[in-house]
């Protein structure tokens, strides 16, 4: 299971087309810190019907966005 498997399902079940959430909200969802392995992880969210869009380093972001099928 992946280390992110926690924030996946959370995006997922938001049902919402796009999101937005901070690097601490990743936290306090995932239980871990946002780190340089996400960029690893990421493609994982495909298979939950989303794509991480843009990852703002200055804002402390991170955008999901829905997959269009």
């Amino acid at each position: 299971m992946s280390k992110y498997h926690l924030l996946w399902e959370y995006v997922q079940k938001k049902g919402a087309f796009s999101l937005i959430l901070t690097f601490e909200e990743i936290q306090g969802i995932a239980g871990i810190p946002i780190d340089h392995s996400f960029l690893k992880y990421k493609k994982e969210l495909m298979e939950y019907g989303y794509q991480v869009g843009k990852i703002s380093m200055k804002e402390q972001t991170v955008s999901f966005k829905q997959i269009e099928q």
